[in-house]
């Protein structure tokens, strides 16, 4: 349903190109999907085109899209997360 109505074929594509764009294009390098503070940044960007009451899900579910995990759990983020933390212990 869009706007009180039934989904159209045309409307469905229009939501695939859009989260393709953020998922992918040029939107994703905006993000930088996969590393600390993607899902912060995507609230941002998205939150000045969709509603406060949707944008962290619809980012949560970019994040999975995008690096194939839930925001904080995606392979390069918790890598990074380790290496900051071996990091601050050498330096101890």
């Amino acid at each position: 349903m869009a706007a009180g109505r039934e989904a159209t074929p045309q409307d469905a594509a229009d939501t695939e190109r859009l989260m393709r764009y953020w998922s992918e294009g040029e939107g994703a390098a905006k993000i930088n999907w996969g590393h600390d503070g993607d899902f912060d940044r995507c609230v941002v960007e998205l939150g000045k085109y969709v509603s406060p009451a949707i944008v962290k899900g619809l980012c949560s579910n970019l994040h999975q899209r995008a690096t194939g995990a839930r925001p904080g759990h995606a392979p390069a983020e918790e890598a990074e997360r380790k290496a900051k933390a071996a990091a601050k212990n050498a330096a101890k």
